[in-house]
């Protein structure tokens, strides 16, 4: 998985979006301690940035060492470098021992993980009946009828470049196995739905395209997906000369639930 996005982490810092402060307060809500957060698939410290607000200590892992390059230091955030088989002895010693954490997030990368090997570790190093695991999505942007109708005719047709972990995404991470309890005060464990926006010219709306992992593969074997035809609907759709900044909205779609009791 990190080698998708090895070639294009600036542009992945400079357009994706962030994450809203409604989504943090709500999972936060649902943990009854807060002292620390493991923030898995990390990347740039996105999430691990806004859980240091709400939680006395957090770590952040990646598979990535460019991709933490690029993340912000905090007094109270520890980023970790995790090969992806680090074995369970290694999770203990190099992020949080045994039944120890309050919460575990996985931010856009929850379809990138081995999930029957991820929930050993996950349960593992919960607070038994009290830990709570939080992955969310992002589905791709909305700006308005004629932008999005240029985005979807490319989205369709970049299928191919897709690595097929990318469906949990477009499912919303409904149908994803997720062997956990409600939290308190729910009935399921979601999706539970929220958004979030940012305020993009042209420019960086195609910037943010050339931040997906499929443009990268695309690319690799010759194919360039914004080519001169593309740029151009996307253009008439913009309107003017696409130095317009447009509201771009992402629909967010989050699981939670707590550590069964054994």
């Amino acid at each position: 998985m990190a080698s998708l996005f090895l070639k294009q982490a600036k542009q992945y810092v400079a357009t994706r979006p962030s994450y809203p402060p409604e989504l943090f307060d709500f999972i936060a809500s649902k943990t009854p301690r807060r002292d620390l957060a493991w923030d898995v698939g990390t990347g740039n410290g996105q999430a691990a940035a806004s859980l240091a607000k709400l939680y006395k200590a957090v770590v952040g892992t990646d598979t990535s060492a460019q991709q933490l390059a690029y993340a912000s230091p905090l007094p109270n955030v520890r980023y970790v470098h995790t090969p992806a088989d680090l074995p369970l002895a290694g999770i203990h010693a190099a992020v949080a021992a045994p039944a120890t954490v309050d919460l575990i997030t996985v931010a856009q990368a929850f379809h990138w993980l081995d999930l029957p090997r991820f929930y050993g570790q996950a349960r593992s190093v919960l607070r038994p009946a009290q830990g709570v695991l939080a992955a969310w999505c992002y589905t791709e942007p909305r700006v308005g009828a004629a932008v999005d109708a240029v985005f979807w005719r490319l989205y369709h047709g970049s299928e191919r470049y897709w690595a097929p972990n990318r469906r949990m995404v477009d499912d919303e991470y409904r149908s994803a196995d997720f062997p956990f309890d409600p939290v308190d005060g729910e009935a399921h464990t979601g999706p539970f739905e929220f958004s979030t926006e940012r305020r993009m010219d042209l420019g960086d709306y195609l910037m943010y395209i050339t931040s997906w992992s499929a443009y990268q593969t695309a690319k690799d074997v010759g194919v360039e997906l914004l080519d001169e035809a593309t740029v151009h609907e996307f253009e008439a759709a913009w309107g003017g000369d696409g130095t317009e900044v447009k509201t771009v909205t992402y629909p967010i779609f989050l699981r939670i639930g707590k550590v069964r009791a054994e």
